[in-house]
């Protein structure tokens, strides 16, 4: 039986404004416009268990593969809009191979 890897199987924490850790499985990292950006789904942290996905800008060191990734606000909309469409399109590439 093959072990396949799942990004999901991965957690991150993420430190809000307010300094509240919110702890969260990595859906998937999506490339766009030669650019990374990683979806996040919320797991543990939050008051309510939200259905909800957040998408950052992703970047690791090429150099030094032990370091953080680094995540980034995205800054537009039209860059968000353009990652919510990518990650549409994996969410329909997912259900399509579930068929």
């Amino acid at each position: 039986m093959e072990n396949e890897f799942d990004d999901r199987d991965m957690t991150v924490d993420i430190t809000l404004e307010d300094d509240t850790v919110v702890t969260c499985s990595i859906e998937t990292i999506l490339s766009v416009d030669d650019k990374d950006y990683i979806a996040l789904h919320p797991i543990k942290g939050l008051s309510e268990n939200e259905d909800i996905i957040w998408f950052y800008g992703y970047s690791e060191n090429p150099d030094d593969p032990n370091e953080e990734p680094v995540l980034r606000y995205i800054e537009s909309d039209e860059e968000y809009e353009a990652v919510m469409d990518a990650f549409d399109e994996f969410l329909d590439n997912c259900e399509f191979e579930e068929l």
